[in-house]
C-alpha cells in the first residue's frame, strides 16, 4: 500500500460530495473509480469528475488489485454485506450512515473487521465542524465542566416527492426514517460531547409523508454522567433548522442553525460568569480547526491508514447510534424507558422491524 491511496466509490447520491471531498484531497487518494448500479449514472458521474473507470458492480472493484479502500455511499439495507464482502477482499472500507439495523449485525462486523486485519471507519462528518471542533477543544482543555442539560432539534422538510426514490420510507430498505436518516449526526455530536447514555424514553409517530417508518420523534436521555437530554424530530417544518444547545457549569454553548450544517460556525459560548469567559477565550486562543466536513474526515482517515493514527471514527462510535435506535424504537413500540446498554438477551439487541411495504 501506498502512501497515496487509491479509492473507489460506489453510489451516485451522497457520493458525489465524497467525489469532491475525496478530489480535493488529490496528494493523499487517488480516485481510480466510481460505481453505481444505474449505467447511465456510472459513466455520467464517472465523466463528470474525470475518473478513468466507471463500473455497475461492486464484485467488480473487488476483485481489482489496485484498489485499497472503498467507499460506501449506498442504501443502507446493502451496508452490512457490502461492508464484509469489501473486507473480504482484503480492502479498507469507509461506509456513510447507518451501517446496520441491529447490534447484532454491528458484531458482526466487529468481528469481519478483525477477521480481514482491515479497518471500517463509519462517516461522521458533522464531527469536523468548525464551530463543533471548538466545543471539542473546550472539553479537552477542561473549560466546560459539569454537564447540565442538552437540547437537540432536527426539524427538517421532505415532502412527497422526497420518497419517489424506492427504497426510502422503509424500514427493510431504509432501515428507518428520521431518526435513522436524518437526525444521525446530530444525536451523533451529542453523545460525543455527554458521553453514553443510561436510559431513555421514546415517542415516534408518522404524521408528515404516508410512508412506512417515523417521521416525528420524540426522546428523553439520561446520560451515564447525569445530564438530561431531549432530542426532537420532525420531517413537518416549515422553516428548516437544526440547533444543539448545551448547558455546561461554566457556559451555554448553542450551535448554528442551518438544518444541514450545525456543527459549522458561528457557535455562541456564553459564559456563566467573568471568570468563564476568561476562560474560554484563553483556551480558544490556541484553537486550530482543521479541514472540515468530509474533507477533515477523510484526511484523518489517511493519517490513520498509513501513518498508524488513530482512526477519525470508529465502529464502536456506529454502534453507539445502533444502539440508540434500538432502544428508541423499543421503548415507542413497548412504552416502557429503556435502560442501556442493551445485554444480548434483551429484545432490541436484534433491532427493529424490518418489513417490506
Amino acid at each position: 500500500m501506498t502512501d497515496r491511496l487509491r479509492v473507489a466509490v460506489v453510489g451516485g447520491g451522497v457520493g458525489k460530495q465524497h467525489i469532491e471531498a475525496w478530489q480535493q484531497l488529490a496528494s493523499l487518494y487517488d480516485l481510480v473509480a466510481f460505481c453505481d448500479v444505474d449505467p447511465g449514472t456510472a459513466e455520467q458521474v464517472a465523466a463528470k469528475y474525470g475518473i478513468t473507470t466507471s463500473a455497475t458492480n461492486l464484485n467488480d472493484l473487488l476483485i481489482r488489485k489496485d484498489i485499497d479502500l472503498i467507499d460506501l455511499a449506498t442504501p443502507p439495507g446493502l451496508h452490512v454485506e457490502q461492508i464484509k464482502a469489501v473486507l473480504a477482499a482484503g480492502k479498507d472500507v469507509i461506509c456513510e450512515k447507518p451501517l446496520a439495523a441491529s447490534l447484532s449485525d454491528i458484531d458482526a462486523l466487529a468481528e469481519a473487521e478483525s477477521v480481514s486485519g482491515r479497518n471500517i471507519c463509519p462517516i461522521f462528518q458533522y464531527r469536523f465542524g468548525g464551530g463543533f471542533q471548538k466545543l471539542q477543544h473546550l472539553k479537552a482543555k477542561g473549560v466546560l465542566g459539569r454537564p447540565y442539560i442538552a437540547t437537540v432539534e432536527t426539524h427538517w422538510k421532505r415532502l412527497p416527492t422526497y420518497y419517489h426514490v424506492p427504497w426510502r420510507g422503509k424500514f427493510r430498505t431504509e432501515l428507518g426514517g428520521c431518526l435513522v436518516s436524518h437526525a444521525i449526526h446530530a444525536h451523533d455530536m451529542l453523545m460525543s460531547i455527554l458521553g453514553p447514555v443510561a436510559n431513555l424514553h421514546a415517542r415516534t409517530a408518522t404524521r408528515v409523508n404516508p410512508i412506512e417508518v417515523e417521521d416525528c420523534a420524540i426522546l428523553s436521555l439520561e446520560m451515564e454522567n447525569g445530564a438530561l437530554a431531549a432530542l426532537s424530530v420532525t420531517l413537518g417544518a416549515a422553516e428548516e433548522r437544526s440547533r444543539l444547545r448545551f448547558h455546561f457549569e461554566n457556559l451555554t454553548a448553542e450551535s448554528s442553525l442551518g438544518p444541514y450544517d450545525p456543527q459549522a460556525d458561528p457557535w455562541r459560548f456564553l459564559p456563566m460568569h467573568d471568570e468563564s469567559q476568561a476562560r474560554i477565550d484563553e483556551a480558544l486562543s490556541d484553537f486550530e480547526p482543521g479541514p472540515l466536513g468530509f474533507v477533515g474526515q477523510f484526511k484523518a482517515l489517511h493519517a490513520a491508514l498509513t501513518a498508524g493514527e488513530p482512526l477519525p471514527v470508529r465502529l464502536d462510535d456506529s454502534r453507539r447510534s445502533i444502539e440508540l435506535f434500538s432502544a428508541a424504537y423499543f421503548s415507542a413500540s413497548s412504552g416502557d424507558t429503556v435502560a442501556l446498554p442493551l445485554s444480548k438477551d434483551h429484545p432490541a439487541f436484534e433491532g427493529w422491524p424490518k418489513i417490506d411495504a
